[in-house]
């Protein structure tokens, strides 16, 4: 009985069958290789990724909940801090002096101003919309209009090639960093200044914060003389065990049971402390990824990629939007040659 079997079957050659497809940013067909599910048009150049299905979003709900808790928690927060830090430090720093009252105070609202000023415009400025494009027909898509473009199953519409799509805010963003639940809103190329900027605000305020609470609890502390002359013959281990027995021991006469001012000077101290370990971390953690030209996304998208050239400090001068050199506003001291009088 003969073999039915084709000639490149008998020889062990794997057959490739080619398929016929469409591409959805043009709508040219194209012949494709079964094995090829990833495929760029040439002629509009999006890119068709057919393994990629759009998966279920039921839990948009709860991360919309999450979002507005963590808002209004911070929210809160940032008002506790300023009105109880005046409520607490103010009374202290006015009994000093009055001019010294009067510098605090203005100091407090610059800071305040800048931090809530800040975080208004990083939760409620939109994130990033990539530009909205022509496709989906030969006639209107040019040669190249869809370059590296892929399709969003989500958006039913061409994404950009530095946009991302948010499942917690259901939209494609331009440059998006990553999804802050703090400000409820994407960080992306809309925002992102102003979030770099509420992180500096933050940062100075937090500091200023602890001075302040640290420099008024030492006010109205109870004095440790008394009990620092009696240790001095003591050995040096003993000498610092006995101190910082005699510094808790004030710390929870004055904060937790002599007034409530207390309580709040060591509330602000301790959580003004924390965040500022915090909040430094993630500004310079920012701050590296813009030296670098790219996001948090990027980064986690490639990181492998230690290109030397694209970490340069021209990458934060123009995220800040310096359009000139710093040398550019500073005096000339080269000599003007002199005229010589004939």
């Amino acid at each position: 009985m003969a073999s039915s079997s084709s000639p490149q079957e008998q020889y062990g050659i794997e057959v490739i069958e080619n398929y016929e497809t469409t591409c959805w940013g043009c709508g040219l067909r194209v012949m494709l290789p079964t094995c090829a599910s990833v495929f760029k048009c040439g002629w509009c150049g999006a890119i068709t990724d057919q393994n990629k299905q759009k998966r279920d979003q039921k839990c948009f709900r709860w991360r919309t909940l999450r979002d507005r808790c963590f808002l209004s928690v911070v929210t809160i927060f940032m008002f506790f801090v300023i009105f109880g830090g005046v409520w607490a430090v103010y009374p202290v720093v006015f009994s000093v002096s009055l001019l010294c009252g009067i510098l605090h105070s203005i100091l407090t609202v610059l800071l305040s101003i800048a931090t809530i000023s800040s975080f208004s415009l990083a939760a409620l400025t939109c994130p990033g919309t990539p530009p909205t494009i022509l496709w989906g027909s030969y006639p209107t898509v040019g040669k190249g209009d869809l370059e590296n473009y892929t399709y969003c199953h989500y958006c039913s519409k061409p994404k950009a090639p530095r946009a991302h799509h948010c499942r917690s805010c259901r939209k494609c963003i331009l440059d998006m960093d990553h999804h802050c639940p703090f400000i409820g809103n994407c960080v992306g190329a809309g925002n992102h200044r102003s979030f770099i900027a509420f992180l500096i605000s933050a940062v100075l305020s937090t500091i200023y914060v602890s001075v302040m609470a640290a420099y008024s609890s030492m006010h109205i502390w109870p004095p440790l003389n008394y009990s620092v002359g009696h240790i001095n013959g003591a050995s040096s281990a003993d000498r610092a065990w006995r101190f910082m027995s005699e510094i808790i021991a004030a710390f929870l006469r004055s904060a937790l049971f002599l007034s409530s001012r207390g309580l709040v000077l060591a509330y602000l101290l301790i959580a003004s402390v924390s965040l500022q370990i915090g909040l430094s971390i993630l500004l310079w953690q920012q701050l590296s990824y813009i030296y670098q030209g790219k996001t948090y996304l990027s980064h986690l998208s490639s990181p492998g990629d230690n290109d030397e050239e694209k970490k340069d400090c021209q990458n934060l001068v123009r995220f800040f939007g310096f359009q000139y050199p710093v040398t550019r506003f500073l005096p000339n001291f080269r000599a003007t040659p002199k005229r010589h009088v004939k």
